[in-house]
């Protein structure tokens, strides 16, 4: 069974309802997203960064997967499917998909400030301050903020140097190191990227444009991908 590495952005959870920074214009209520997305926020003010990521949480709460979610589980059927993504939220494992890393974090847990291995489900959709790990210290959300490494990165290169078809879905392969993963791909696997808005990318990398949402371009690659049906 041919490996097929999926890569997801922010434009794969838009469908459901789940705003991207971009569609924030950069500003959440008054505040650039850099305080309240960095170390530098937390530091400086920790019950902000709570208020942000539990807004982010109960809005993920009422989230549901859209068809671009399920039709990555679809080709569950045809190929190994090891979905990459950088976003925080839970909808592709919620549509059922069976291998998803995540470069960024995961909304829906929270870590120990001292211990970064102490990792912890978040029941419902509020973190407090006052709530505190195993050995006292003050939990956070478990996010990759602006600023900090991304360690999953080298586990997701291992991942893409193995795709027999790699496939990217609503990220515009500018933010890095996620997007450097694109050239990790074998040079001669099928590399597809599904994006609404035109996208830039070099021409070494020999990428085939569907220029949709995620939703229907994941519908138009499963058709290009799998045999037909009778």
């Amino acid at each position: 069974m041919k490996k097929l590495v999926v890569l997801t952005g922010a434009g794969m959870s838009a469908e459901s309802g789940l705003k991207t920074f971009r569609d924030m214009g950069g500003l959440w209520e008054e505040y650039d997203v850099m305080e309240v997305a960095s170390p530098q926020a937390w530091v400086r003010d920790k019950e902000l960064v709570l208020r942000f990521y539990n807004e982010r949480r109960k809005q993920l709460l009422q989230a549901e997967p859209n068809a671009g979610h399920k039709g990555l589980v679809e080709l569950e059927k045809y190929f190994d499917v090891e979905i990459i993504t950088q976003n925080v939220d839970d909808l592709h494992e919620r549509a059922g998909s069976s291998k998803v890393l995540h470069l960024h974090g995961e909304l829906k847990k929270a870590q120990s400030t001292i211990d970064p291995n102490l990792i912890y489900e978040i029941e419902g959709w509020e973190l407090k301050l006052g709530d505190k790990c195993e050995k006292g210290s003050q939990l956070r959300p478990q996010v990759v903020w602006f600023g900090e490494p991304v360690p999953a990165i080298e586990t997701a290169a291992q991942i893409t140097q193995k795709a027999d078809i790699c496939v990217v879905i609503g990220t515009s392969l500018n933010v890095y190191p996620a997007a450097g993963l694109i050239d990790y791909v074998p040079e001669s696997s099928p590399k597809y990227l599904i994006d609404p808005n035109e996208v830039l990318t070099p021409g070494y990398r020999n990428i085939e444009f569907i220029q949709e949402k995620a939703s229907t371009g994941v519908s138009i690659l499963i058709q290009k991908l799998t045999p037909e049906k009778d």
